[in-house]
Order: structure tokens, then sequence, then C-alpha cells
């Protein structure tokens, strides 16, 4: 198997390889791409040194499959010359996961949609994954009527850029290249990517968009704030549910704690819960601090944690490639 990682100088593109590394795939090449400026570059992958090339060089090896990681301009001009050419992208930007004949994949919640004909797959933004990956099997059991969301989200959801400014900023310095308007370090920024005429930003429209799309149901009312926080280990989330049923907390524990790739994290006796610090470096999304939301009936509130490099970006498109490989569809 040759798989291709386009971006694979970024942020991402460097944790994609750590978890193929990680994986189950039997790779035989790993062909990274990345823009000019980085041309000619060494990535180590299994212990031999790969030269990042260009796409049309890529296209030329015709790798099974490809890990896009390099923006949604990137991708939007890329990904179709990639599909034509008959390789499967696996696409992490923004660019595809709105069009209506994309699909939008969560592989523990909806990978049974896929088949071969799908050339372009969307990867879910970092924040929506790990909260469907938690509330699927409740929306199943219960029906959700309404999310209220806060996020607490790591700046390196920014990419090097704000992992630089934050650097630079906790040694006392100003930011040479800030990827923010104002300070990282000791700060929380209510202000993920743009803000919109709607007066939400890019990345709270994404979350009621996305989770409506990959829980296939448009009837969900959903709100959310997302906040950039001086963090490294991943994304944290304050979700409030509101069930269209009624529910018992133990069988929600037990719901959760039977999911694949969700680990309760939920003994307040020993001050355990979910914490980026420990989700770092970690595939698994981490829940806790379930409880019952006694100002409304069926309200659950749940505290929701997950390496938004992992799990929020690099992880899941490697189980999708996992997946397409294990059933014949690449």
């Amino acid at each position: 198997m040759k798989i291709a990682i386009v971006g694979a100088t970024g942020l991402v593109g460097g944790v994609m390889a750590q978890v193929l590394n990680e994986s189950n795939l039997q790779i035989d090449e790993i062909i990274p791409v990345a823009s000019p400026k980085s041309y000619g570059k060494q990535i180590d992958f299994q212990g031999a040194a790969y030269t990042v090339i260009s796409h049309e060089e890529a296209i030329a090896k015709k790798p099974d499959v490809a890990l896009f990681s390099a923006g949604g301009s990137s991708s939007l001009e890329w990904a179709p010359k990639y599909a034509d050419a008959g390789i499967t992208v696996v696409d992490n930007s923004s660019a595809w996961r709105m069009d209506p004949s994309k699909k939008l994949v969560v592989p523990e919640i909806n990978a049974q949609l896929l088949d071969a004909d799908d050339k372009i797959i969307a990867n879910p933004n970092c924040s929506t994954i790990q909260m469907v990956a938690a509330l699927a099997p409740l929306h199943n059991k219960y029906g959700i009527k309404r999310l209220v969301i806060s996020t607490y989200q790591s700046f390196t959801g920014t990419g090097v850029k704000a992992v630089d400014q934050y650097a630079e900023e906790k040694e006392g310095k100003v930011a040479s290249n800030p990827a923010y308007p104002h300070p990282i370090f000791e700060n929380c920024l209510p202000h993920c990517d743009i803000f919109l005429e709607n007066r939400y930003t890019k990345e709270e429209m994404k979350l009621v968009h996305e989770t409506r799309k990959i829980l296939g149901d448009d009837s969900i009312a959903i709100t959310a704030t997302a906040v950039r926080v001086p963090v490294h280990g991943g994304h944290s989330e304050s979700v409030n549910v509101e069930f269209r049923n009624q529910y018992e907390l133990e069988e929600v524990y037990s719901l959760l704690s039977s999911t694949d790739g969700i680990v309760v994290q939920d003994d307040i006796e020993n001050n355990e819960y979910p914490q980026p610090r420990l989700a770092k470096n970690k595939n698994e999304v981490f829940v806790g601090r379930i409880r019952r939301d006694e100002s409304i009936e069926n309200g659950l509130n749940l505290w929701i944690v997950s390496d938004n490099l992992r799990k929020g970006a690099a992880t899941n498109a490697v189980q999708i490639a996992e997946y397409l490989n294990e059933n014949g569809l690449i």
C-alpha cells in the first residue's frame, strides 16, 4: 500500500505519519506532499527517509489513499485531481464537509455509508468529531432535541503559526507573526476562526451543521460558543443535551462505556474526570462529569475531551483509511 500525506510538513501532517506508523495498515511507501517551499525536505517513516514532492509527482506515483491536511483552498484545487486519477482522498479541511455529494465520516458512527465510488471523503472538524463520538449512541437511544455547546479548544488546532505565537509569548516576547488578534498565553479568546454575519464564528457553525449531517438529523437545535485556550493537549467541551425521551443515568454510563473509542472517566470522589493534559497523544475520546440537568426535563450535562490532533484530525482520517482497506474499498 502507498499512502500520500498532503501537508506532510504541517502540524497535523506530522501526527498523521505517527498515527499511520501505529496503525494496522501494511504500508510500503509514504509519499509526502507539501507546498513548494518544502520540496526536498526529508520525512522519516519506519526507519526510511522520504522526500517531500509536488502534487503532480505524487499523483503520478498512484497512491492508494491521499490524506489531505493542507487547507481548504489546496483541497478544492487538488483533491478532484487525485480523485480523477483513481486515488481515494480523505480530506481534513472544511472544503468538502457540507457538500451534499460527499460523505462526512466518523468511522464509529457512519463508516458503513462508504463505498468504492467515494473518492473524496470529508473528515469532520476536530471539535465535532469528539462530540458526536460521545453523542451518537445517546441520540440513537433517546433522540437529541437540543444541544448547548461550549468549547475550550487548544491553540494547536490553529496550526504551527499559533504554536509559535504561544511559545514566543511564554518566553515574554511579542509574537513576531501572530495567529490571533490578541495574546493566547495566559488568555482565553472567544474567537475560533472568522466571525460570520450572524455573529457566530465559523467554528461554532461547523459544530451546528456538521453534527446534524453526521447524526443524520436536521431537526436538532444547536447553539455553540467556541473558545481558544492556552492548552497543548487537546480540546475540551461542555455539552448540555436535551433529549426527546426520558433516560436513566445508569444507562447513559453503560451506553458510553460500551461504545468503541469512548473512555468514561467519572469518579468525582477521587477527582477523576477528563483533562486535556491526560488526553494528549491518545486516540480515544474521554467523557466525564456526567450528570442530570435538573433545570429542564430530559437534560444531561457531559464534559468531553480529546486530543484534537489525533482523534480530532489524524486518527480519524487514518481510521477511515483502515476501514476502506479492511472492506476492500481501495
